[in-house]
């Protein structure tokens, strides 16, 4: 296993800036790459759910990666190239290794729900682009849970050299420490970040620092630490925030606090739903809260 490894610390799921007409603004994008690791962030992971990828045209995936190379640099790249089959992700793969990124992010295929050979067979194959591959376990959105039994056969294989951990269930952690010591933990679930950096998760795939990236960076540094005088008050302040059911939602609330921070998140596309008022509320409340304490 390669000792260079670019997946750890604090790398944020980027939210894609988008013009009144929802075509990609690349020039804020880049800034915002900028921004994030100007502010102590460690690097971006473009292409995600927070991406928007599943509605993006190949040309905008393609050069919202570039983008993000160009702005910070490619190890600091870690970009989403989840597909419906692996052949595709495969080929978006090789298009990060193209731009330089250090590695990439995968859930499994998403077409159907896929079994274990399926699984097996779809990282394999995306393993052979050469790039280091992360992981990402979302059982609540794609139905296919990487149990740590899976992930421990994945990692044992070469197929892949961490993942992020988005099933919410922190217990998880100590087993997959024990079935495969050297695949590294990333947070994948904001609302867990301090019992899964207190369980020795080597970084955090992140939504909130889009608004709020030097108090996430805190946090994250604090919990990985041990340092509960640290995180915890800052965890209590920012929960909030981060406890979220539906990705769509989540999405929402990151847009919106990246507005009222100054950052300008701007719509979203469709089929992304809008928040309910209560919840607009909520996150204005807790977002002005956290501009008050100097938390930005």
């Amino acid at each position: 296993m390669t000792e260079h490894r670019p997946w750890r610390g604090v790398l944020v799921a980027t939210a894609l800036p988008l013009n009144d007409d929802l075509s990609v603004n690349y020039d804020r994008y880049a800034e915002h790459c900028a921004w994030l690791v100007e502010n102590g962030c460690d690097g971006v992971v473009p292409n995600g759910s927070l991406g928007e990828y599943q509605v993006l045209t190949p040309e905008e995936r393609a050069r919202v990666v570039e983008t993000a190379v160009t702005a910070i640099g490619g190890e600091r790249v870690m970009p989403g190239v989840a597909a419906y089959g692996s052949a595709e992700s495969r080929r978006w793969a090789e298009q990060a290794g193209e731009a330089g990124c250090g590695a990439v992010m995968l859930l499994p295929p998403n077409a159907y729900r896929a079994d274990e050979r399926a699984v097996l067979a779809h990282y394999a194959e995306v393993a052979r682009s050469g790039l280091p591959v992360v992981a990402y376990n979302n059982p609540i959105d794609t139905k296919v849970d990487l149990v740590p039994e899976l992930l421990a056969r994945l990692h044992g294989e070469g197929h892949i050299q961490a993942v992020k951990e988005f099933s919410g269930d922190v217990r998880r952690a100590y087993r997959i420490a024990e079935l495969a010591p050297e695949l590294d933990l990333l947070i994948g679930a904001d609302d867990v970040l301090l019992e899964l950096g207190v369980a020795g998760a080597k970084g955090w795939v992140a939504g909130y620092p889009n608004a709020l990236p030097r108090a996430s960076v805190e946090l994250y540094r604090a919990a990985a630490d041990g340092d509960l005088d640290t995180a915890l008050p800052l965890y209590r302040q920012l929960h909030p925030l981060l406890r979220w059911d539906s990705q769509v939602e989540f999405v929402q609330a990151i847009k919106l606090s990246m507005d009222i921070v100054g950052r300008h998140g701007g719509p979203c596309r469709p089929p992304r739903a809008t928040l309910l008022p209560g919840q607009e509320a909520a996150v204005r409340a807790a977002t002005e809260k956290a501009v008050a304490a100097g938390l930005v």
